[in-house]
């Protein structure tokens, strides 16, 4: 007599089609019932067979933000995802390739986004909408979370970093700026609030990191 129930753990798992090996930890995409929809993401957690040699995945999944309960808002990264507390199990023959689910630290340093690039800066509860961590820096006037699609720009006095828009100034405009001071921190703001004969420094000030994320996200 066989006992149907007896599973086989695998080390590694080849993709159909492919010479491309999979295994424990690796982000996967695969494929949506609907054709018409993205690949989703995630992450195996155990590669395991039946008597029969039927692979199937463990997998944890990555939300989108705009499957979460709240859906997609303006400081969500067009690559971002969620790793969820939903786990699930699927056949191997819906794994259509790997991808890299960055750390948002990470992904930021890229010097080039790929199509399989993402990254991750939330864990997400599926059933109630929380996530962890709850709060994270907010910047710039609209007090919004980093996003690393946006560029920003960095007041060299505060160190805050603001949206082009925010500050009424052009993106063109930005890019061209050797240095940037906020409205607050503005030599004529600083000149107003300074006694008569106060001595203004002239020296040159650092270029401003326009393009570079906020180096406390993590």
């Amino acid at each position: 007599m066989v006992n149907k129930g007896v599973k086989k753990v695998l080390d590694s798992y080849t993709i159909k089609g492919t010479n491309k090996t999979i295994k424990v930890g690796d982000a996967v995409l695969m494929r949506a019932q609907d054709p018409e929809k993205p690949p989703y993401v995630a992450r195996v957690e155990q590669i395991e067979a039946d008597t029969k040699n039927n692979a199937k995945v463990r997998v944890r999944w990555y939300y989108r933000p705009e499957e979460s309960m709240g859906g997609r808002r303006q400081f969500h990264g067009f690559k971002e995802l969620f790793l969820s507390d939903h786990y699930d199990v699927q056949s191997a023959d819906t794994i259509e390739g790997k991808c890299i689910v960055h750390t948002f630290k990470n992904y930021t340093k890229l010097e080039s986004v790929a199509s399989e690039d993402y990254f991750c800066r939330f864990e997400y509860k599926a059933a109630t909408g929380g996530f962890t961590p709850d709060r994270v820096a907010v910047y710039c006037k609209c007090e919004m979370p980093y996003n690393p699609d946006d560029l920003m720009v960095q007041c060299e006095e505060c160190k805050d970093w603001f949206h082009p828009s925010c500050i009424g100034l052009p993106v063109d405009q930005v890019k061209k700026m050797e240095s940037y001071y906020c409205p607050d921190c503005s030599p004529q703001a600083q000149d107003k609030s300074k006694p008569t004969g106060h001595k203004v420094s002239s020296s040159k000030p650092k270029l401003p990191q326009k393009v570079s994320p906020p180096q406390e996200l993590k």
